[in-house]
């Protein structure tokens, strides 16, 4: 197995062997060894990668991996890209038992595709599945099932440094009866797909729609998992975001409107604050927000720089509207793997558009993160947070 970065490794320890002990006391997990592969005997014509758009087009290989509770987890698979057929009773469709992940393969400037800090989408996977009552697994295990699909459909993955390969982990349940309980059976796939930029505009300032009207998450739910239910019922006030001309929304909570995402994104606001310091602000991991790879990776590189505080903390809408008219405010950006970084120009809230500062549309330390970010995925900066085929 190719060998992860240290850090990595470190955040995984624990994890993984707790993942690794069965309701039986049997290893509770799929060996990547055990893989069985099928290569397809047709491949489909690749897509010109000036015509990306996200989530679109698909490779020709899938990894599946199925667990009964009688008989445990079944070898991986990697065989042909193919339709899913499922009981109508199955419980991912009832009771939204069902979880994803999302990654991102990248082709470097040496020739050598690299993932960016896989592990940690591997750990954040392990607590969904907790969550959701499905089976749990060994990471490592995975991650190396994963990097064999990659492997082999790596022709796939764009030359292009504004493009890559989107990796979609998901794991459902699969239970054929109805009933609100733990699934008997679930299955794990991967599928790949070659991506541009995720919004259709490119990289440009998005706007966001802030109300009370919808929440996303609230305490003791599960907005720090990556779960389907979580996404699928943002879309309503999504399609009213964009009735309002918006192409976000701007999540609040409680009665003191704290921020807490934005669309599917973390927020940062960079800003002069209330003592007068100049700071990274974005809201704390406190079972309410997802803690994103990006987000993390943020955190970390500004740290490092030791150059304005780092933190992470309660905002609320109040705390900005304060910070904007006292001009206090110099950037406001969404993070996640899909986008890196997406600058805010505009929020409307409660009937007026307040303006955000977005010089030249990519703001200076919205510019300099996802330099820096792109140069360690796309190779050209080495770095333990990569992870070579």
């Amino acid at each position: 197995m190719a060998s992860a970065s240290a850090e990595s490794a470190a955040s995984l320890k624990g994890s993984c062997k707790e993942c690794q002990n069965g309701e039986a006391g049997h290893m509770a997990t799929f060996k990547a060894s055990d893989t069985v592969v099928e290569l397809s005997p047709t491949h489909k014509a690749k897509p010109d990668e000036s015509e990306l758009v996200f989530g679109k087009f698909f490779t020709d290989h899938m990894l599946t991996i199925e667990w009964t509770k009688a008989g445990g987890w079944q070898h991986p698979r990697i065989g042909p890209m193919h339709q899913l057929s499922f009981h109508p009773g199955c419980s991912a469709l009832h009771y939204a038992i069902q979880l994803f992940e999302g990654l991102k393969a990248y082709w470097g400037q040496d020739g050598q595709v690299r993932l960016f800090r896989p592990m940690l989408n591997m750990k954040r996977m392990a607590v969904s599945a907790k969550r959701a009552c499905l089976p749990s697994f060994d990471c490592e295990e995975l991650l190396e099932c994963i990097r064999k699909l990659v492997k082999i459909d790596q022709d796939w993955v764009p030359r292009s440094d504004s493009a890559s390969l989107y990796i979609r982990p998901t794991f459902i349940g699969t239970e054929s009866s109805l009933g609100v309980k733990k699934p008997t059976s679930a299955l794990l796939f991967v599928i790949l797909s070659p991506v541009g930029s995720y919004f259709s505009t490119g990289i440009k300032p998005v706007s966001l729609w802030a109300d009370t009207k919808y929440v996303r998450a609230w305490k003791g739910g599960t907005g720090d998992c990556k779960l389907g239910g979580n996404y699928g019922a943002t879309i309503y006030a999504q399609y009213e975001a964009a009735d309002l001309g918006c192409q976000q929304v701007l999540w609040l909570y409680g009665d003191d409107l704290q921020i807490t995402e934005v669309g599917t994104m973390n927020i940062f606001i960079y800003w002069t604050n209330e003592d007068g310091e100049e700071e990274l602000a974005t809201p704390p991991l406190d079972g309410l927000i997802l803690p994103g790879i990006t987000r993390q990776s943020i955190l970390e590189l500004s740290q490092k720089w030791e150059e304005f505080k780092v933190s992470e903390r309660c905002i609320t809408m109040a705390d900005l509207l304060r910070a904007l008219k006292e001009n206090r405010v110099k950037e406001i950006f969404g993070s996640g793997t899909a986008c890196v970084v997406s600058p805010v120009g505009r929020i409307l809230y409660q009937g007026e558009n307040l303006l955000i500062p977005c010089k030249e549309d990519f703001p200076p330390l919205a510019s300099r993160l996802v330099k820096e970010l792109t140069d360690i995925q796309y190779g050209r900066t080495p770095s333990a947070w990569s992870f070579l085929l």
